[in-house]
């Protein structure tokens, strides 16, 4: 039997906890100093993983998914959250700001090219990263899949995904004026950036618990009560993301640059019924990349830590070990 087969735990499939072999705070600019960390094999095959979010911050789960005999994994805080600072902080925080820090790690640590591991918003930030130094990148390995649409935004913001979850959906909007519900971002942006702590932790708390609710499939719709201060940083840049479109336009949308990235084998790994990102964007995804493979997980939703995705992320990443 395939060792993936049957029902486990999401841990029986990752590899033993390691710590880092390096850790260190580097300045990238315009303020912000961010938290990097090495574990694995020194002179292994690099790997860089990006954090969820935006404003999500890594964890040393996230280590786990890669032989520590084969690879030097990279992690990082992204501006603004986890150990990076200033913390929760929107100045100098955009989509091509976390790609220049990105390249500006890979120099630093002295990496020539090395596979860019991402999930969520990690996987936005990991095409727009690929398309803008695709020299740099030998890999993509993706999960959970948004491209940073506004039809993405809509479904999760705008009603589509509250059509499952009515109940949690209600919870989520109502702390906020009816004549404001039209569009929800927006109406979070202004509490969130009140400058009146309380009310800017409050509706922190709700926004997380809105994303957090949704995101495995074995939920039963309680998204638990976040520390307050990774709700803040999460909440603020998340939102202040989605207010700015992911900081993507037209000629920038990743579906209208993919001749950039065609000829880098990539893997892209959905939840069969991800709330959070439909799959129809890794569809659409997979259909205009010609060297990806679409692994769609049934049974699955969108949490990094579901059974069938962590299964599948750990075999494409022995499998890329095996060259």
């Amino acid at each position: 039997m395939d060792k993936f087969s049957g029902q486990k735990s999401a841990a029986q499939y990752l590899y033993p906890p390691i710590d880092p072999f390096d850790q260190r705070m580097l300045a990238v600019g315009d303020g912000h100093t961010i938290y990097v960390e090495q574990s694995g094999k020194p002179d292994g095959i690099p790997v860089v993983v990006l954090h969820g979010g935006p404003g999500g911050g890594c964890s040393p789960a996230m280590r786990r998914y890669f032989d520590p005999s084969v690879y030097r994994v990279v992690l990082f805080d992204q501006r603004g959250c986890g150990r990076s600072r200033p913390h929760a902080a929107i100045e100098g925080n955009t989509t091509w700001d976390l790609v220049a820090d990105i390249e500006q790690i890979r120099t630093t640590l002295d990496i020539d090219r090395w596979i860019v591991f991402g999930g969520s918003w990690g996987a936005t930030l990991a095409l727009v990263y690929g398309q803008s130094h695709p020299d740099a990148v030998t890999h993509l390995v993706l999960r959970g899949v948004f491209l940073g649409t506004q039809s993405e935004l809509d479904w999760f913001y705008g009603g589509g995904a509250a059509q499952f979850w009515p109940e949690v959906w209600r919870r989520f909007t109502d702390l906020i004026p009816e004549d404001e519900r039209g569009d929800m971002i927006a109406a979070y942006h202004r509490r969130l950036f009140s400058g009146v702590a309380a009310e800017e932790m409050r509706f922190a708390k709700t926004w997380s618990q809105w994303e957090n609710a949704l995101a495995s499939i074995s939920s039963q719709g309680l998204g638990g009560e976040p520390p307050g201060t990774y709700a803040r940083a999460f909440a603020r840049l998340e939102n202040h993301y989605f207010t700015n479109r992911c900081f993507l336009d037209e000629e920038t949308a990743i579906l209208n640059r993919m001749d950039r990235i065609r000829d880098i084998p990539g893997w892209i790994v959905q939840g069969r019924y991800d709330m959070i990102c439909p799959p129809r964007m890794a569809w659409e995804l997979s259909a205009k990349w010609p060297s990806s493979e679409l692994r769609m997980v049934g049974d699955a939703g969108h949490a990094l830590s579901e059974p069938g995705i962590s299964a599948e992320l750990v075999r494409i990443m022995n499998r890329i070990a095996l060259g």
